[in-house]
């Protein structure tokens, strides 16, 4: 029997599908060349530093909603943490320092603003409106901490006068600052007679300070635990009524070091700077410090400028005051006095002028505290 072969002819359709398949399959070539890298942004940091210990840096959430208006300082001034003369001071400037103003107090009276200091680190605090100079009145909000509100509201008893802060109830003791007229403060205790009250201060020991309490208003006085200069509680409240004719224990004044070439402030008064300023002080004899040094310059477009001089004193002694212009002592000036107001003087422009104040000569101890307000007019 004869054996039969099989047709390949099925055979062919498979192999040329296969072919077909093959040839249709697209390859892809891989590019290897180097891809462009897609560029990153880094952001820029501020460097970081360590604040001087009498400055509050700036804080990173304090940037302000509105355009900061700058300022020149117009005379030697503190910056303060809160607007207050009785908060602490956070730096202090001197004149024509610039800063940027930010915010205002409901009053208008104090700015808050960020200052540079000599290192380059920036500062933010509060500044007397009264001494920074702007070209137009700052459109600024009234800012937080800056209502008249908060301190009064906290406070027991308000300061009608400029009075200093000392770290015992005395003459005697140092000064830790200065109050203003208007101030709250809280009241935390007083002296044995009545005559000095304890304070909340936070520049003092323990965040206490003394005023004399002539100069303070307040409906708790009877209330107010008895203190020790130690500061400890010798009685809990009396009824020991301050009598306003009191008379403090007098002490020498301490010596401020100021002179004829190193004057305690130096004020330029023009149309561009400081049209007025406050300096308080104290003087003795034959002890203590006997004289000040008050210097100002009046600068305008017109030949003379106009002031206006309040002094008011307290004390036992007797204060003197002399007019000098460019070093030479002024003989035909006139006479200013203790309890002088408005006392009209008029200086020609682009010369120096001082006061100097002195206590009398004295055999025994005389002691005179001071507050000079010098006001420049149209």
């Amino acid at each position: 029997m004869k054996k039969q072969r099989r047709p390949l002819i099925l055979l062919f359709p498979l192999l040329i599908i296969s072919l077909i398949t093959a040839c249709s399959l697209e390859v892809s070539k891989v590019d290897d060349s180097t891809a462009e890298p897609v560029g990153i942004i880094t952001a820029t940091l501020y460097p970081t530093f360590t604040p001087r210990a009498n400055a509050t840096p700036l804080h990173a959430t304090a940037i302000p909603t509105v355009e900061p208006v700058s300022g020149k300082v117009t005379a030697q001034i503190n910056i303060r943490q809160s607007p207050s003369t009785a908060s602490d001071s956070v730096g202090l400037l001197n004149i024509n320092s610039e800063v940027q103003i930010i915010g205002k107090d409901a009053s208008g009276s104090w700015y808050q603003v960020y200052f540079d200091l000599p290192s380059g680190e920036r500062g933010e605090g509060w500044g007397s409106a009264i001494y920074i100079l702007t070209e137009s009145k700052p459109n600024v909000p009234v800012t937080s901490g800056g209502s008249p509100s908060t301190d009064e509201e906290e406070g027991n008893g308000q300061v009608t006068q400029q009075i200093n802060v000392r770290i015992g109830p005395g003459t005697d003791f140092s000064a830790l600052g200065m109050l203003s007229n208007g101030d709250s403060i809280v009241l935390t205790g007083k002296n044995l007679s009545g005559t000095w009250l304890q304070i909340e201060y936070v520049s003092g020991e323990d965040n206490r300070g003394w005023v004399f309490a002539t100069y303070v208003q307040s409906d708790i006085l009877d209330e107010l635990p008895i203190i020790s200069e130690t500061g400890e509680e010798i009685a809990a409240s009396t009824q020991t009524v301050m009598a306003a004719t009191a008379e403090p224990t007098y002490a020498p004044a301490v010596d401020d070091g100021d002179s004829s070439e190193e004057p305690a402030i130096s004020v330029i008064f023009s149309a561009s700077n400081s049209r007025a300023f406050n300096y308080s002080s104290d003087l003795s004899s034959p002890e203590g410090d006997a004289e000040d040094w008050i210097a100002f310059h009046p600068n305008s477009t017109e030949d003379r400028v106009n002031l206006l001089i309040d002094l008011s004193c307290e004390g036992n002694g007797s204060l003197y005051v002399e007019l000098w212009q460019g070093g030479i002592k002024l003989t035909k000036w006139g006479k200013l006095e203790c309890g002088d107001s408005d006392y009209a003087l008029s200086m020609f422009r682009d010369e120096t002028y001082q006061f100097r104040l002195f206590a009398k000569r004295a055999r025994e101890l005389e002691y005179i505290s001071y507050i000079l307000q010098v006001r420049a007019t149209q």
